[in-house]
């Protein structure tokens, strides 16, 4: 438990101005202003074309509009804004870790949701990710509590995944107390679930959630006071026939090897193996004094 889950301080950088002795005309300060508009117009020309490239996740699926649920919440949390789509974790100060659970129900299906998460991420831990009905929504003291067993998939703000228990290092940390926004992507058909930070694929994270029978849910959870996070560009795509068939034929396929045996056309085998993880392993956080401190 540690005392930084309730306070957090933070700090500003003013910038500084400096003046020269030699004070320009006011023509060259016109030719300045010009310069510097223009170069912020082209910057501005830069960013947009590239940010053109940047492929956002069911970008042509249809907007799903769900929200949190009042029912399946901590009793530290407050919901507020849109179609209570805000979450205020810990309003007043944090004695534990609170949770909230989405509507929308995911199995066999891909969804893709954002979260605004609020400058205030420090402390024990602040959560993103799914669970079953069973994952613990409220705990009385400061833990990575979406995870700790079998029935909930998390990803906490130090870069750390949790499931059963067991913490592997997956990313760099979350700055703390600076803004950021966290992408999910939920696959039902590969059973997959991917993390994005700031339009940045972090890369698969989960594997074998289209197993899962129990139905599973969105879940972020905090142990900060006065974390807000702010649920935006809710998507759903039911997944092309395709995509459905490669899964259930992967169920069969243990390895390339085997899938090179079975001599199909080149298209048919390129697109098949697009299926398999060629990912390096995460490493497990087991030494007790970092897992302590994650």
């Amino acid at each position: 438990m540690t005392s930084s889950d309730s306070s957090s301080s933070s700090g500003s950088v003013s910038p500084n101005t400096a003046t020269s002795p030699n004070a320009a005309s006011p023509r060259q300060r016109k030719r300045s202003v010009r310069t510097n508009n223009s170069s912020i117009s082209n910057a501005s020309k830069r960013l947009s074309s590239s940010s053109k490239k940047v492929t956002i996740p069911l970008e042509h699926g249809c907007e799903d509009n769900w929200t949190w649920s009042r029912r399946h919440r901590s009793k530290e949390i407050v919901l507020s804004g849109q179609n209570d789509r805000t979450v205020h974790f810990h309003p007043n100060w944090s004695k534990g870790t609170a949770g909230v659970q989405g509507k929308r129900p995911l199995n066999n299906g891909r969804f893709y949701w954002e979260l605004h998460v609020s400058q205030r991420i420090f402390g024990t831990s602040i959560m993103f990710g799914i669970g079953t009905r069973k994952a613990r929504l409220h705990a009385n003291s400061f833990r990575n509590m979406l995870g700790e067993n079998e029935h909930g998939w998390g990803l906490s703000h130090k870069g750390v995944l949790w499931h059963k228990g067991v913490a592997l290092m997956y990313t760099e940390r979350f700055k703390e107390n600076q803004a950021t926004i966290v992408g999910i992507l939920f696959d039902g058909i590969e059973g997959t679930l991917t993390y994005y930070k700031d339009g940045k694929c972090l890369g698969v994270a989960f594997r074998g959630l289209d197993k899962i029978k129990e139905p599973l849910y969105p879940i972020v959870c905090s142990t900060a006071a006065k974390t807000e996070m702010t649920l935006k560009s809710t998507r759903s795509d039911i997944g092309h026939l395709q995509d459905r068939c490669r899964a259930e034929v992967m169920k069969h396929i243990k390895s390339k090897t085997d899938l090179t045996k079975l001599k199909l056309p080149s298209i048919i085998t390129n697109y098949l193996s697009e299926a398999f993880n060629d990912a390096v392993p995460l490493r497990q956080v087991d030494n007790y004094d970092m897992l302590f401190e994650f």
